[in-house]
């Protein structure tokens, strides 16, 4: 499953970041990392079909077998924690949230297959599948970590910001490079062309009508030189710092004993968007290419 574990075991580690900054040990963690793991490849083993994805395991396993896979994935998340050396409270708890998130995302990958075309439905779509998945990820760290019902709460909203800055910042990176990828070639809307298709712009029309086209490397370039003079990769950089701001808020209220774990977590995210700025209060350019680097 190359495709469904490449570089995903940094988010298996979640868990572990969480439990860390809740006064717990990284091995407390171990059911709750290996739970969101077996979920997770079951997650991607499913939304890569839905999207189609040309990198998807059902290309060369076939749907009917790679569902099965995915079944069984997510059957073996939910083992996890029932056979984790736990009370039975916690385990209850912790099967709670994975079920809840499981639930969640399995309705967002419905809805995203419709491809909302408006942004209270993009949000609502990335709450239900990024940011729940990063939300239950955090909360299981703590609740092994056997943190308190309130600080366990305050770690999951911390994870919904997260998960929804993963997704801008997602977002942004898949728009930005070369060749196109399948958001441009299967007329999908992430943020960033959502925001360059609905918002009342001077190259509003130009988009539109290019965008079918986005195969064509100089016609991709132009899409994205819009992207850049509509203010649409600035909306992004916005939603951005919002999010971590909004995290960061909450971190601060939490007095939890190694916050530092999860500081570190949304600084990894937003490093990237300073960048972007300090260069911008600079007054540089931001060709193409570098820009691609720059992102994400």
């Amino acid at each position: 499953m190359d495709h469904a574990a490449a570089m995903q075991p940094r988010d298996w580690q979640l868990p572990a970041i969480a439990c860390l900054a809740a006064g717990g040990q990284e091995e407390d963690a171990i059911p709750a990392c290996a739970a969101l793991a077996c979920a997770q490849i079951g997650i991607v083993l499913i939304d890569d079909m839905l999207d189609e994805d040309p990198r998807g395991e059902y290309r060369r396993l076939g749907a009917a077998q790679t569902s099965n896979f995915a079944a069984a994935f997510l059957a073996a998340a939910s083992n996890c924690i029932l056979r984790a050396q736990a009370s039975s409270t916690l385990r209850l708890a912790a099967l709670e949230s994975l079920n809840i998130m499981l639930t969640s995302v399995a309705l967002g990958q419905y809805l995203d297959s419709q491809n909302p075309r408006d942004e209270d439905s993009y949000w609502r779509l990335v709450r239900m599948k990024s940011g729940l998945f990063f939300k239950t990820a955090l909360e299981l760290g703590a609740m092994f970590a056997n943190a308190p019902a309130a600080v366990v709460e305050g770690v999951g909203e911390v994870g919904l910001s997260y998960g929804e800055m993963i997704q801008i910042h997602d977002d942004l990176g898949d728009c930005l490079a070369e060749p196109a990828g399948p958001d441009w070639l299967q007329g999908r809307s992430p943020l960033p062309i959502l925001f360059a298709e609905t918002v009342n712009h001077p190259d509003r029309g130009r988009f539109l009508q290019l965008r079918p086209n986005a195969v064509d490397l100089e016609i991709l370039r132009e899409l994205q030189n819009i992207l850049l003079r509509c203010g649409a990769v600035s909306f992004c950089v916005d939603q951005v710092m919002r999010r971590h701001e909004r995290a960061s808020a909450i971190l601060g209220a939490s007095h939890l004993p190694q916050a530092d774990h999860l500081n570190a977590l949304l600084e990894s995210v937003i490093v990237p968007v300073r960048k972007i700025l300090a260069a911008a209060a600079n007054g540089r350019s931001s060709p193409t290419a570098r820009r691609r680097r720059e992102v994400l």
